[in-house]
């Protein structure tokens, strides 16, 4: 109970920092921005409010100006279920990529981060 009350206040603090000191978001023409904001809608992050690799997934998101739909799995147990069920486990981050093939479930902040800056990001 203590460290889960240690791991919540460290989460919260470090989501306070994110925050204060986030990146200017990349900034593209309306147009461009508009068809990102349509792509997008066939993404959705799965995620802990104070988890620290959700925060780090957050930060690029904002970064690269992604309006990506969060699902918070704490707070809604629809999408725990529907994480534990389709990606067969509940862990965070876990960003699920709907396509016409269906849904792709991709867990790890590091390839969520290369998925996205290597579809979104400049070259």
């Amino acid at each position: 109970m203590l460290l889960k009350i240690l791991r919540e206040g460290l989460g919260r603090t470090i989501a306070l920092g994110d925050r204060l000191t986030r990146p200017s978001p990349l900034k593209r023409s309306s147009q461009e921005q508009a068809r990102v904001a349509r792509e997008v809608q066939s993404l959705s992050l799965y995620q802990f409010y104070a988890c620290p690799f959700c925060i780090k997934v957050r930060r690029a998101m904002h970064r690269l100006n992604l309006p990506i739909e969060t699902r918070d799995v704490n707070r809604h147990p629809v999408y725990r279920a529907e994480l534990e069920q389709s990606a067969g486990k509940v862990m965070v981050p876990c960003l699920r990529i709907e396509s016409d093939q269906g849904s792709q479930w991709m867990l790890e902040s590091s390839d969520i981060i290369a998925y996205l800056e290597q579809r979104f990001g400049t070259a």
